[in-house]
């Protein structure tokens, strides 16, 4: 795998693909989609000014992390750590918009660097942003107010420090991509249990500082439910956190940190739960009439058990195009009436067994259909290709984008209908009508999430055309009383729902912190929490 992400598009450039004919003409037929008449711009037509940092400044910031070396500032860097990987993002560095584009990017290699580098920017007056995996689809990577920032990428900490057997912990520093860190626990015989679909090249802390929820969160757990203690460097020093796994010792700061996308400091390390690493894993599909009677099935195994380690139901729409199978998108046998859902079970071969078979029993018992082991051990396969699809989409003069939310059982049908209808009924009267489809992919007892994929044409300018639509299915969200994110997070795309979310003493709360921790205003500026 290559050391970066494709600059134009997601994950290891060898892994891009054209789309197959039988999708090309699906499109065409069913959404009017055209290719456009010209490709992306090449990473070397894009114009980018130097930087405009001095040199008493490159000086400042080099001997804060142990030489030049680690201070880059030549185009190529600057654009691979411009902006994120949503749609807009993308769109915009393909037309060679680079007008956020960082002064520098400096890669500190210890917890006292990262300290040293952030009282630098406050001398300096530069803001600055934590930058992982760089995988970010709410435009957590591009601070707001016009103020000149660098990108601080933590790839050099990258190690395991530390692993506790007797209490199953272990230690990551916060620049490890998960496959790295899986690596490291396999080894000796553990496994984190954490497979977001950006698994490939998202780092532990951006697991850590999004709230990510992998694909198997109904066995292993979210991983916030994983961080049982972090190390934080801010502006004002460093913030150590989780002395033991559950603690009546005040409020929890840790939960304060999750989640704060490096608005109120930079993770360095995180200390996670782990889990002996699984003698067998196995995948299977059923069928249901309804996206209603699957989610009725997912939500008795979420409440009353056996939950599998992997949960998932695609609606009519998602089943039918075959994105519960990406490897089948198009194909006719992927068509098939009513809805897939995936179930997964890992574990000792005595324990998986008899948890599929009671779980068999009540997915036969609500209506489901056994489909057989294929339908999921293709999803398993093809189970992190779903952003190279969004990218050949794209390329082929489509528009696609993701945008998730989650709620209460009982409110999931309400706000389903509500956000398929604002995605539908503005983008049909932009010209545009589109193909809305869903997936649930996480299930607790109380609740689950909703994760829309929704295809269209593109417009004459995508990204203007997308704004409104956005903003339609962020307001439904609200409205119907869901969260604005479950996995993906809040960066600047959510930043005005959270704060309807959380209300104004909320946001003043957030304020408050932000203004302890980080008084110059050095962290990640207009990201998560609004200006005062």
């Amino acid at each position: 795998m290559s050391t970066d992400m494709l600059w134009s598009g997601w994950g290891d450039p060898a892994k891009a693909a054209a789309l197959p004919e039988s999708v090309t003409g699906l499109l065409r037929d069913l959404l009017g989609v055209v290719p456009r008449e010209s490709g992306p711009a090449g990473l070397g037509d894009i114009t980018v000014a130097g930087t405009p940092l001095g040199d008493k400044a490159l000086q400042t910031l080099a001997e804060r992390v142990g030489g030049p070396e680690h201070v880059r500032t030549d185009a190529e860097s600057r654009i691979r750590h411009t902006r994120g990987k949503s749609t807009p993002d993308l769109l915009r560095i393909r037309a060679g918009e680079t007008d956020d584009i960082p002064a520098a990017v400096v890669l500190p290699g210890s917890h006292d660097e990262v300290l040293a580098v952030l009282r630098a920017c406050a001398e300096l007056d530069l803001a600055a942003v934590p930058f992982g995996g760089g995988t970010s689809v709410v435009g957590g990577l591009a601070p707001q107010g016009g103020r000149l920032f660098i990108a601080l990428d933590l790839r050099r900490l990258d190690a395991l420090t530390t692993l506790d057997e007797v209490s199953r912990t272990a230690t990551l520093q916060v620049g490890l991509r998960a496959p790295q860190a899986e690596a490291l626990l396999n080894e000796q015989g553990f496994t984190l249990g954490h497979f977001p679909q950006s698994y490939e090249w998202a780092t532990i802390g951006g697991f850590a500082a999004a709230r990510s929820s992998g694909q198997a969160s109904a066995g292993y757990g979210r991983f916030d439910e994983m961080v049982l203690g972090l190390t934080v460097a801010t502006p004002e020093g460093t913030l150590d956190t989780g002395r033991a796994p559950r603690s009546a010792a005040g409020p929890d700061l840790r939960q304060l940190v999750l989640g704060s996308e490096g608005a109120l400091g930079v993770i360095t390390s995180v200390t996670v739960r782990i889990r002996p690493l699984p003698q067998v894993r196995v995948y299977e599909g059923w069928r249901f009439p309804s996206f209603e009677a699957g989610a009725a099935a997912l939500r008795k195994l979420a409440q009353d058990g056996p939950r599998p380690t992997v949960l998932r139901l695609s609606d009519e729409s998602e089943t039918f195009i075959g994105l519960a199978q990406p490897d089948k998108i198009g194909n006719a046998e992927a068509s098939a009436a009513g809805c897939m859902a995936i179930a997964g079970y890992e574990g000792t071969p005595e324990d998986t067994t008899e948890r599929r078979e009671q779980a068999r029993k009540v997915l036969l018992a609500c209506g489901g259909e056994f489909a057989g082991e294929e339908p999921g051990e293709r999803w398993a396969h093809g189970r992190y290709n779903a952003p190279y699809l969004r990218d050949a989409l794209l390329d082929a003069g489509a528009f696609a984008e993701t945008l998730e939310t989650a709620t209460y059982w009982s409110n999931l049908p309400v706000l389903y209908d509500a956000v398929r209808q604002a995605l539908t009924a503005t983008l049909t009267e932009a010209g545009t009508p589109p193909l809305v489809m869903c997936h649930i992919s996480h299930v607790y007892e109380n609740g689950a999430s909703l994760y829309f994929t929704v295809v269209s044409a593109q417009g004459e300018d995508p990204v203007a055309h997308w704004a409104p639509v956005k903003k339609a299915a962020n307001d439904a969200i609200i409205a119907a009383g869901g969260t604005i994110s479950h996995h993906h997070g809040v960066g600047t795309d959510h930043r005005d729902w959270f704060a309807r979310e959380i209300g104004p003493v909320g946001v003043r709360i957030l304020q408050a912190v932000k203004a302890e921790l980080d008084p110059a205003g050095v962290l990640s500026p207009g990201i998560l929490i609004p200006p005062r």
